[in-house]
């Protein structure tokens, strides 16, 4: 691919609106790199879980957060995750890691060190970069060249995610989100929010090609003013 203009796209939105597979597309379409922040804090979740922290000792999480090593591939065609040199790429996606990241990436010192983490990951991609994530518009890449903010009904994003998951209720999955949303809309440090600037694209009634075409479109129009 020709080398064009490097860009920070920052993608933001609630569980089930498309980020991942929208960010992927595009990173991978667009010759860019991709970062899955929330891959993360599910690897840091799990090291946690492995290693016995209390997680309802907000103090022993934040003990802990500085010890495990996480190392993150941004190749959009097949990024990888480790932890300790361990691939983690399936284990983080479990119900137990899903059920108990709230609480962990909740905590200040985590949400510090992951955020120092995502930040050189995208200082060092040299031709640009999609992060993906909860808080990238407001908090980790505030002068992020794009930023978009993904939303979808409720009923559509647990659609979606049981799909994902293989014959999950649909209706508990409707309300596990929600309590997602709420954890992570309320908490003190890098609430779930849409960034003043961010361009919001609602994927209720939109196709996952509709939703890259889209993105994709953005990314160009900012490219070509830069």
């Amino acid at each position: 691919m020709e080398s064009a203009t490097p860009v920070i796209v920052a993608i933001d939105g609630p569980a089930g609106t498309g980020k991942s597979s929208t960010s992927k597309a595009v990173a991978a379409q667009l010759g860019l790199s991709y970062l899955d922040t929330g891959a993360q804090y599910r690897a840091i979740t799990w090291w946690m879980v492995n290693n016995g922290i209390d997680l309802d000792d907000p103090a022993a999480i934040a003990a802990a957060a500085g010890k495990p090593e996480i190392v993150f591939g941004t190749d959009p065609e097949g990024p990888t995750i480790t932890v300790d040199g361990v691939d983690v790429a399936g284990p983080i996606r479990t119900q137990e890691v899903s059920s108990k990241v709230s609480a962990v990436s909740a905590v200040p010192e985590v949400r510090a060190r992951i955020t120092e983490l995502q930040r050189s990951i995208a200082a060092s991609a040299a031709g640009g970069i999609v992060v993906e994530g909860r808080d990238i518009g407001t908090t980790v890449l505030p002068d992020a060249d794009l930023k978009i903010f993904l939303t979808a009904s409720p009923e559509v994003r647990a659609a979606r995610r049981s799909g994902e998951l293989k014959g999950a209720d649909v209706h508990s999955t409707r309300e596990a989100l929600i309590k997602r949303d709420a954890a992570d809309s309320s908490r003190k440090t890098s609430p779930l929010a849409k960034a003043d600037d961010a361009v919001e694209v609602d994927t209720t009634e939109l196709t996952l090609a509709q939703v890259i075409e889209c993105v994709v479109t953005l990314v160009e129009e900012k490219r070509a003013g830069k």
